[in-house]
């Protein structure tokens, strides 16, 4: 091939030769061959120049997806295959593998769903309507009164004067359910039994009546004093069938002398059949209850068990705390000398206690009251009465009476 070099150096010769006279022929010639041998070196050169500009163009993408080169004769190859091709299409491919990389980072890196088996729904409880109390049944919650009372049954007396203040199903004879403890401490307390005889709870304290439970196991062992504080104060009912149980001639002689005692205190509208209240058998009426709860307070062992706030029993290993079901003792609104709570369901909520009330000493019974906390509504209802009553005209006005016909209620 006749080349840059090869042209200069025949022209070289032909002008140089000693004792030579080149014609323009030769002459021309040699130069038309050097012109032609400068053109074809140039455009080898630009040539491999834009080559060489290819290459760096590819070293200066980002490294990703991008080979780094190395000496082999193999990669070489490659490199001079890829920038055979168009650089945009080189460019493009290269920017379309980063994005697919990209993404299966993202992919990756993105927090992966976690399946949770979901549960069961649960199966439907079937919903079992409360039973109605007897005052219920008898249609005794129908009666109005001017305090817009919940306890179908309600008598509020002056424990001194016997002036009646309020009156409404008063002569009702309904269950009176744990009332039933207020005559089971009375007879304990009144039969000189050593207080501190320990009597075990047995498998007879158990409720059979309505399966009520107990934290007085059977085995336990307490003192009668004990069991007479937790009957009082807590309604505890194991410790009240203990008492009785246990009383001289056992159960049958107890509740004898439980209706016994009711007669000669000319409760006329009381029965007993049992120590504790669970019997829906139990049963008074509203003025009984009050006769009942004046006679009680003059007892001082019942004024200061009923009304304690709380108490600890050990029992083996283990102290148990129990407290007044009357949240009323702690209310520092309320002087209470003597109370009891009560509530099954055919007796709905009980409450009668004694309280001074604007400087008068007031029986208060709420029978068959239809709401957990709604005795102590009423009992409060009928405490700002008398409080507003007392501060505007110095004496209470009775309200009018609602008094029941029933002939299966009244004896």
């Amino acid at each position: 091939m006749f080349t840059l070099r090869t042209g200069c150096r025949k022209l070289a010769e032909i002008i140089l030769s000693p004792g030579s006279t080149p014609s323009s022929i030769e002459v021309g010639a040699s130069a038309t061959c050097l012109l032609a041998s400068l053109k074809e070196t140039m455009r080898q050169f630009f040539f491999r120049l834009g080559v060489l500009a290819a290459v760096s163009s590819l070293f200066l993408l980002p490294a990703q997806g991008i080979a780094k080169p190395h000496a082999s004769s193999r990669h070489n190859k490659h490199i001079s295959k890829s920038v055979s091709k168009p650089i945009s299409k080189q460019l493009n491919k290269q920017v379309s593998k980063q994005q697919v990389r990209a993404t299966r980072i993202a992919h990756a890196a993105a927090p992966k769903k976690i399946k949770v088996a979901r549960k069961p729904a649960p199966a439907p409880v079937a919903v079992i309507p409360q039973k109605p109390s007897y005052g219920q049944l008898a249609g005794l919650h129908t009666a109005p009164d001017a305090l817009a009372l919940k306890s179908s049954v309600a008598f509020v007396v002056d424990q001194d004067t016997h002036e009646v203040l309020l009156k409404k199903n008063e002569s009702a004879v309904l269950p009176i359910a744990s009332i039933t403890k207020l005559m089971t401490g009375l007879l304990i307390s009144e039969s000189r039994l050593p207080m501190n005889e320990m009597i075990t709870i047995t498998q007879e304290d158990v409720d059979t009546e309505k399966g009520s439970t107990s934290r007085l196991r059977v085995g336990t062992e307490l003192s009668r004093g004990e069991l007479l504080h937790l009957a009082l104060m807590a309604s505890e009912n194991r410790a009240a069938n203990a008492l009785g149980r246990t009383y001289p001639g056992g159960l049958p002689v107890f509740v004898n002398l439980m209706n016994e005692r009711a007669k000669s205190l000319k409760m006329n509208d009381t029965s007993y059949v049992e120590p504790t209240g669970l019997s829906s058998k139990n049963q008074s009426s509203a003025r009984d209850l009050a006769t009942l709860v004046s006679f009680a307070y003059g007892n001082a062992t019942l004024r200061e068990l009923s009304t304690s706030t709380g108490h600890q029993v050990a029992v083996g290993n283990r102290t148990l705390q129990y407290n007044n079901t009357n949240r009323l003792v702690k209310n520092p609104a309320w002087d209470i000398g003597i109370q009891k709570t009560g509530y099954i369901s055919e007796a709905g909520q009980c409450l009668v206690m004694q309280a001074k009330v604007a400087g008068r000493k007031l029986i208060m019974v709420f029978l068959d009251s239809a709401g957990k906390l709604s005795r102590i509504a009423d009992a409060e209802r009928v405490r700002r009465w008398v409080e507003s009553t007392s501060a505007h005209t110095g004496r209470n006005v009775p309200l009018a009476s609602t008094t029941t016909t029933h002939p299966n209620l009244v004896r």
